[in-house]
Order: structure tokens, then C-alpha cells, then sequence
């Protein structure tokens, strides 16, 4: 295992001016140098890929098949996706056909933004941290990497592959803690991502913006499960047992809270108790299968939210902060003002866990609310009284069910019948909206967010001839007239009149110029001019 060592202060200056002069030698630009690229990352994370797992094992205690699932394996398809996808993701982009611009070729060109910074946290490095790079690599940017130092096998491992597999003028890696993440924060970037929580966020935007840095953000939040008391209890129940126990509920997509109708409260608990009891036979202490607080301080504030609330716990309660343990806990009657629910407010102001969380309520940890309410139409008054969720979850059979849900909240992302698995779907964007985050990452969205859409024109000068000269002094009511005839807009009728139908002057020049040549070639036009 390599051992975890900060990046010494004074070298960090160095690093970056590395990767910038690294992206303004132009060797990134080249398909070939970035698929190159791809190729060994794809490489780094398949030939160490045990290493990898040991690595979150040692800070997590995650069993090795979660990470399989949700972080090496899906990691490999999100580089061979962007390997396949690369020439079409780069290729500029003619704009549909229009009379007036035609001629100009309008295009839109892609272009990296720069040399750009991805901060990433330690709950699920592997893909918010290799993820971006990947989408930063196939746009073509140098990358400074900072991994979380709250998982120090992870960045030492990453620290000790990246130069060995990739062009250490191209990405390199920062370890290390707040004085290191200040100190590169001190420096213009072309680009952020930062995924945490919000009061660190907080601070990334506002040195970002002394140096006017674009930031994308992923910030987390209160992500609310709605129960339809007539859906599959069963269903619902695996899948959110499941999900808030993956890598003991240390997600930023982990079910936070459950809304469901008083009078099937009881009866989903009893689908959690059997489910509870297949999915940990022995003590959950002594699973193999179960992870770990990330920190004695994590393992401490859980405890406390466990013992704070005024919830009936049904299932876990089990602690032993030392040894980082938090069983799943799961507690019915939970109020809306309960701690669970506002955490942040339930910690005097001097409290080291008010300052670790700040303004985020998000658990982070094994705990599961279970909120009573009398119906779907209070729970989505509930949820919209709040900061927009990362996700939002929702079990039911019934589509109008679902619909009403996702028609009436808003989120970063919306599931009926699944949670977390969303992140590692190809093709659909991972992000936030308000308060949990801005901008989207994953396959292409990754690409996109590391690259300049440029726009580029190529006008001949025959189009002054034909039309846009008279744009040039001296200024008449001809060209004016003209003009308006060029640039004139047809809005729809206004709601309510009749709709009308005309055709625009080009579309009547061009029909009357083509239907006139076709006569002429035919010898019509001319036999009736010369008769």
C-alpha cells in the first residue's frame, strides 16, 4: 500500500505551471495524443484494479464487490465509451441551414478550455475523480488532480499510478489537505470541478471568482424517497436497504428520507425488517459485506443524530465509534422538525459538526427517516419547501403516480423504482440544480464541461454584393428598406387569432428563380416573350 504523502507547498506553483505550458505546447490538441491518453487511463485503472479496491477497502472498509459494481468496472466503460465517442464528441458542428448565413459556413468549433483543476471527495473517488478526467482528457485539457485526504489510500495510489501511465505534462497530482487546497486555489484556472459539500463550495466559487474561473459544482443534498402505499413494499423496500447501505450510506445520492402515508408505515417497516434480515443473517458488525464510517468524527456525528432524534428506531442503532461502525438505522415517526431533517440547526453554533456540515442537512450516513404523512400532495409541498434534492426517488407501479411527483418537484435527477444507479447510466448527465450543485458530469456531459464551443464564421466577399453591402455607410432608406426585408422575423399569430400562412421573400424569389430557369430551358419562356 503507498503511503500518503502531502504535496510540499512550495512545489505546487511549479505543478501548475507544468500542466500550463504543458496545454501551450499544443500536445493535447492531436485526436491521436488524446485518445493515447484515454487508452492508458483505461489501462491504469484495469491493471490495478485490485489495488484499487484494497485501497477503498483500507479507508472505507468497502467491500470489494460494491466498488466492483458502482466504481472500477463502470469506470472502464465510461473510458471505452469516451474512446469510441471521441472523433464524433470533437467534430465541429455546422448550424442547420439558413438563407441569410449560408454563406458564412457557421460553425461551432470545440475547443479545450485549458488547464483545469478536479477536487474530488472520498466517498466514491473512483468516479468523481477518474470520471472528469477522463472527459477532461478527451477534451483535450491538462489536469491538475487534488484527491480527498479523508481517503489517503485512494490519493496515494492515485499519486503513484498517474505519472507512471500518463504524460506528466498533461495531469498530475496534489495531495494533501486545506493548506494545499488553498494554496491552489491561489492560482487561475481554466475550469473547476468540485465535488463536496456546500460550505467548501462556498469557498472554491469565491476564490474562483477573483480570478473569473467557471466552477461546475456537485453538492448533494436531501435526496426524499416517495412511497405509493399500493406499489410492490418489497421491491421498495431491497432496492432502498440497498442503497442507503451501500458503502454505509456515505452517497451524495443515498436515499435521505422516506415520505409514505400514515396507515402504510407500519407494513413497509415489516418489508424492511425481512429484508434487513437477508440481507445481514449474523450480526451486521461482524458482515463482510458492510462498510465503514469513513472517520471516528463521521462514526461520532452519526451516533449522535441517532441519539438525538426523537424517531423510534425499528431496525440498527448499533454503534462503535472507534472502530468507525454505524449499523443501518432505520426510524419510523419521524417528524418534520426532527434532527434528522434539519440537521444543521440541531448543533449549537461552536459545534465541530454544525462548521463540517454548514449549510447541507444531507445524513451522509446509515440513517434512514421514515416521515408519516397523510398523502403523495404533503410530501411534495414538503419537499418544495426545501433546496432542491441531487436526486429524487420514487416507488410505484402507477404512471400518473410518478408523474405527479416528477411533474410538481424538482431535482437533479428523478427515478421511479431504482436509486444510485443512474450515475453510471451512459449518456444521461449527473448533476445538481440550485443549492445541489450546477453544471453535469458523466460520458459526454464530462467532455462538454471541459470544452469552449467556438464560434467561427467564414464570409466571402461576393455576399456585399449580393446582399450585405448594404450594411455600409452612407446610410439611405433603400438599405434600410432592404434590411428589413433581409432580417424580417414572421412571429405565430398572436393566441387567439386565425392562423395565416406566408411565405418569406427568399422562399418566393427561390421558387419564382427556379420555376422561371426550368421554363426557359424548356423553350416556354422564351416562345411566349417572342411571340
Amino acid at each position: 500500500m503507498a503511503d500518503f504523502k502531502p504535496t510540499p507547498i512550495e512545489e505546487i506553483g511549479q505543478i501548475r505551471n507544468t500542466l500550463k505550458k504543458g496545454y501551450q505546447s499544443g500536445k493535447t490538441k492531436p485526436l491521436e495524443f488524446r485518445r493515447n491518453q484515454l487508452i492508458q487511463l483505461g489501462y491504469m485503472m484495469k491493471d490495478n484494479a485490485q489495488r484499487f479496491k484494497e485501497a477503498l477497502a483500507s479507508d472505507l472498509g468497502r467491500p470489494h464487490q460494491e466498488t466492483e459494481f458502482l466504481e472500477t468496472n463502470a469506470i472502464l466503460g465510461e473510458v471505452k465509451y469516451a474512446i469510441d465517442n471521441l472523433k464524433n464528441w470533437t467534430k465541429p458542428e455546422k448550424l442547420p441551414f439558413m438563407f441569410n448565413w449560408f454563406a458564412m459556413r457557421p460553425t461551432v468549433r470545440k475547443e479545450p478550455k485549458g488547464t483545469v483543476m478536479i477536487i474530488s471527495p472520498f466517498n466514491f473517488p473512483v468516479v468523481l475523480l477518474i470520471g472528469p478526467l477522463c472527459g477532461a482528457l478527451a477534451a483535450g485539457c491538462t489536469v491538475l488532480l487534488k484527491p480527498s485526504e479523508l481517503a489517503p489510500a485512494f490519493a496515494a495510489l492515485v499519486a503513484e499510478l498517474v505519472p507512471k501511465y500518463l504524460d506528466p505534462d498533461v495531469v498530475q497530482v496534489v495531495n494533501g489537505a486545506v493548506p494545499e487546497t488553498t494554496k491552489l486555489l491561489e492560482f487561475h484556472w481554466d475550469h473547476i470541478l468540485y465535488t463536496g459539500s456546500g460550505r467548501v463550495a462556498r469557498i472554491v466559487l469565491t476564490a474562483a471568482a477573483k480570478n473569473l474561473t467557471p466552477v461546475t459544482t456537485e453538492l448533494g443534498g436531501k435526496s426524499p424517497v416517495f412511497i405509493d402505499p399500493n406499489s410492490d413494499l418489497r421491491l421498495a423496500a431491497r432496492r432502498i436497504m440497498w442503497g442507503k447501505a451501500t458503502n454505509s450510506g456515505q452517497t451524495c445520492v443515498a436515499p435521505d428520507y422516506i415520505l409514505i402515508p400514515r396507515d402504510a408505515q407500519d407494513k413497509f417497516v415489516e418489508e424492511l425488517k425481512a429484508v434487513y434480515a437477508e440481507f445481514y443473517p449474523t450480526p451486521i458488525k461482524e458482515s463482510p459485506d458492510y462498510a465503514r464510517m469513513v472517520s471516528v468524527q463521521h462514526a461520532k456525528r452519526a451516533e449522535d443524530l441517532i441519539k438525538q432524534s426523537k424517531g423510534t428506531v425499528v431496525i440498527g442503532g448499533e454503534t462503535d465509534v472507534e472502530k468507525k461502525f454505524v449499523a443501518v438505522t432505520i426510524l419510523k415517526d419521524v417528524k418534520f422538525d426532527d434532527v434528522l431533517m434539519s440537521e444543521y440547526d440541531s448543533f449549537p453554533e461552536s459545534h465541530v459538526f454544525r462548521l463540517l456540515i454548514a449549510n447541507s442537512s444531507e445524513l451522509f450516513a446509515p440513517i434512514l427517516p421514515i416521515v408519516p404523512v397523510q398523502d403523495v400532495d404533503e410530501a411534495i409541498a414538503y419537499v418544495n419547501d426545501h433546496d432542491h434534492p441531487l436526486a429524487l426517488y420514487v416507488f410505484s407501479q402507477d404512471d400518473k403516480y410518478k408523474a405527479k411527483v416528477f411533474d410538481n418537484t424538482q431535482s437533479g435527477a428523478c427515478l421511479a423504482n431504482e436509486l444510485l444507479v443512474h450515475i453510471g447510466t451512459p449518456g444521461l448527465p449527473f448533476g445538481g440544480v440550485g443549492p445541489s450543485g450546477s453544471g453535469a458530469t458523466t460520458g459526454k456531459f464530462n467532455f462538454d464541461t471541459f470544452t469552449h464551443l467556438r464560434s467561427t464564421l467564414d464570409s466571402p466577399g461576393w455576399v456585399d454584393k449580393i446582399a450585405l453591402g448594404v450594411r455600409f455607410p452612407p446610410y439611405t432608406q433603400d438599405k434600410s428598406n432592404w434590411l428589413a426585408k433581409m432580417q424580417k422575423v414572421d412571429l405565430p399569430p398572436r393566441p387567439g387569432d386565425k392562423q395565416g400562412s406566408r411565405w418569406p421573400l427568399w422562399l418566393v424569389l427561390a421558387v419564382v428563380g427556379a420555376a422561371s430557369s426550368l421554363l426557359m430551358r424548356n423553350g416556354y419562356l422564351s416562345g411566349l416573350i417572342r411571340g
